[in-house]
Parts: structure tokens; C-alpha cells; sequence
């Protein structure tokens, strides 16, 4: 397939339906379909080729319609392309601040080739003396989510303690870290042993536990935090989220970043009962958006380089080759099989 021609052919991963209840791959199907890799005259769009394309849990609520996520973002629309972040090569531009061959992480389709049509979205990537996939996780939306959650909304103080829940996925094996270099105490929970020996002996961890081998929460906390909890970066809501709300220490904090336990019943979520410990230990439960801390991304982007750099972050991928497998990437992570940052590898530059 030449990239010069007119119109090309065009891989896509096209949603179904809504989903309801667990998704699976047959939600998704393959499709060819075609594109110009030219921008259409006086369009101020892009055309790019989508190198790496991101897996996050938030793609399985846009894979649904309900009123509880209607001023989070836009859903998907049965029979089209699947949207999420990605980092994609411009082949094609009318828009005055990029230019051919410039490299550009954000909102994209899935598919080989995106025409994008509000370019001004995207950032443009500077530094590629790093792994381009880095800008699907660590230098993107997640290691973003981690960094402006953890110093802006979380306030950590030197010395406190951290439990992380999901630990070794895209976000939380960076506030594992960055906790760390904070010099707090940090547990993180995951679901499996492999996942909890990499959180303890790759990711610097104080310790860790196999939540699934935890027939009560509460009690296993208590276990690993036998002062309590200051921090807790929530990844999963639901019963751990319950049991941590017993755990926290008077005046702690709770970053609601995601719920991933509740992502496949949302119509119906369980129930959350020991919020009281909320007034009697003056605790301050927050919500996070990352798009609304866009605009110290550049802060967090000189911070996160320069701890690449000096071999101060780890940071764990996991990755697929080829579109086609795009939909079994999605279920890995939903089922949380993947082992670090899921990410799709599409094209090699």
C-alpha cells in the first residue's frame, strides 16, 4: 500500500453495539474500509498514520450509555471506529501548527489511518529520544492522571502511608513511585502473584498483596497498615474501597481515579457503607479528571524526562502487535491479565 496515493485502504476496530455486562471481543469487529491521505482543501484537519494506540479502563464505559458518565466524555458510536489516545505520525496537514512527518500523541481511531479533524487537541511530541509508546502511558493521560492526582489532589507529606489498589497497571505503578520519591511507606494491590512480585521487586514497593487471595479486606489492611492509611489512590472502588474507608487515619485523603470493579455494572453499582468513618475521621474523598490538569502537562513532562533519564521510574508495558488484535488488548486489560501499560502496537515509524 502506497502512503502517497490518493485513497488507501484502512484498517479499523469498529464497536458493535453497546455493550452490556462484560464485553467481549465480538463487540468488536475488523473492518477495511478506505481513507485520502490528503486533507480536503481549506480543512484545517489532519491525516495521520497511528503507530500505538492506548488500552484504558475508561473505554469500557464509553462502550455504554448511561446518565452517571454523560459530563466525563463522549461514547462511542455503534458501527464506527473506536476512539482513544494514541501516538500517530501527521502525513498530512491544514492546520498551521503542524506539519508533515511531526509526531502527535491524543484522541485518535482505531485504525491505521485518522483524519482528525480539531488537531488542536493533540500535543505535539518534542522529545523522542525516549520509546514513542511511552506517550500512550507514562508520558500521556496515565503518567499525567498519577502525577496531578498524586502531588495536586492526594498532598502527600514525606513519610505518610499510601496504598495504591490496581498497582501495576499504567497509573498506579506510577503513584507506586512516585510515592517513594516522596518518601512515603506505599502497599499496592494486585491481582496476582506475578503482579505483586514485580510491585515488590521491580517497582520498589514496600509491599504488596494478591487482593484475590484476601477473603477479607478489612483484616488484611489492618495487616499491612497497622497505623492506617494517610493516602489511598483508588483505582477499583467498590468492596476495597469499603474496606479501606475502615483503614484511614484521621485527616487522610482518597483520590477517586477510577472504578474498575464497577465498570460492567454501572446501572446497578454496589453499594458503598461505611462512608461515616468519612465525618468521624474528617477524611476528604476527591474526584479526578485528568483533562482538567492539561495545563501543567508541560511541567509534568519536564519532571517525568528527567526521571527517565536518571533512572528514577520504571515504568512496565504491555504490548500486542497488530490492529487486528486490538479488541483481545482491550479484554486483557478488562480482565486484567496484562502485566504493566497495555498498548497496541500498530506501525513501526
Amino acid at each position: 500500500m502506497s502512503e502517497g496515493g490518493e485513497e488507501v485502504s484502512n484498517k479499523q476496530i469498529l464497536l458493535r453495539d453497546y455493550v452490556t455486562g462484560f464485553p467481549k471481543e465480538s463487540d468488536m469487529v475488523l473492518k477495511t474500509g478506505t481513507i485520502q491521505l490528503k486533507v480536503p482543501k481549506g480543512s484545517k484537519s489532519i491525516v495521520v498514520k497511528n503507530l500505538y494506540l492506548s488500552c484504558d479502563p475508561r473505554m469500557r464505559i464509553k462502550m455504554t450509555k448511561l446518565d452517571v458518565s454523560s459530563n466525563y466524555f463522549d461514547f462511542f458510536t455503534p458501527g464506527s471506529p473506536i476512539v482513544g489516545f494514541g501516538v500517530a505520525k501527521v502525513l498530512d496537514s491544514g492546520h498551521p501548527d503542524f506539519k508533515e512527518g511531526d509526531l502527535v500523541w491524543g484522541t485518535t481511531g482505531w485504525e491505521e489511518y485518522s483524519l482528525i479533524e480539531a488537531p488542536e487537541t493533540l500535543f505535539k511530541i518534542t522529545h523522542t529520544d525516549v520509546p514513542l509508546s511511552y506517550y500512550t502511558g507514562l508520558l500521556c493521560m496515565p503518567g499525567l492522571t498519577a502525577y496531578a492526582e498524586f502531588y495536586e489532589v492526594c498532598t502527600p507529606k514525606k513519610g505518610e502511608y499510601v496504598f495504591v489498589s490496581a498497582a501495576s497497571g499504567a497509573v498506579g505503578q506510577l503513584v507506586g513511585q512516585f510515592s517513594k520519591l516522596m518518601g512515603c511507606y506505599v502497599v499496592g494491590s494486585a491481582g496476582s502473584k506475578q503482579k505483586v512480585d514485580l510491585l515488590k521487586n521491580k517497582l520498589g514497593f514496600d509491599d504488596a498483596f494478591n487482593y484475590k487471595e484476601e477473603h477479607d479486606l478489612n483484616a488484611a489492611l489492618k495487616r499491612y497498615f497497622p497505623e492506617g492509611i494517610d493516602i489511598y489512590f483508588d483505582n477499583v472502588g467498590g468492596s476495597m474501597l469499603d474496606a479501606v474507608l475502615l483503614n484511614m487515619r484521621v485527616q487522610g485523603r482518597i483520590a477517586l481515579c477510577g472504578l474498575i470493579s464497577q465498570y460492567n455494572n454501572l446501572d446497578k453499582p454496589e453499594g458503598i457503607h461505611n462512608l461515616f468513618c468519612v465525618v468521624t475521621k474528617r477524611i476528604r474523598m476527591e474526584g479526578f479528571v485528568v483533562f482538567d490538569y492539561y495545563p501543567i502537562y508541560p511541567r509534568f513532562l519536564e519532571l517525568a524526562l528527567q526521571y527517565i533519564k536518571e533512572g528514577k521510574i520504571v515504568y512496565l508495558e504491555d504490548r500486542i502487535e497488530g490492529l487486528e488484535n486490538a479488541p483481545s488488548a482491550l479484554i486483557r486489560l478488562l480482565t486484567g491479565q496484562n502485566v504493566g501499560k497495555q498498548v497496541v502496537v500498530v506501525a513501526h515509524e
